[in-house]
């Protein structure tokens, strides 16, 4: 749990760190640099929380939040 915080407050970071970019007007590579590295940084902290979640059902044989947890997955 401690690993999702530290990489949530990374995003934050990183997100913060947009905001300036583009309020400075910094070049657009740079900030499509940043964008990619916030977004892989995001993307890697869902898959965490998702394993983790679906790991914590099928160790309580919990199915009805499984099947829940697969819908909000399909609504991708």
């Amino acid at each position: 749990m401690d690993d999702i915080i530290t990489r949530l407050k990374k995003v934050s970071g990183q997100t913060q760190g947009l905001v300036r970019m583009i309020e400075q007007r910094e070049q657009c590579e740079k900030v499509i640099v940043q964008f990619q590295a916030a977004k892989a940084a995001l993307d890697k902290t869902y898959s965490l929380v998702l394993n983790n979640s679906l790991k914590e059902c099928m160790n309580r044989h919990d199915s009805e939040n499984m099947d829940r947890i697969l819908k909000l997955i399909s609504k991708k």
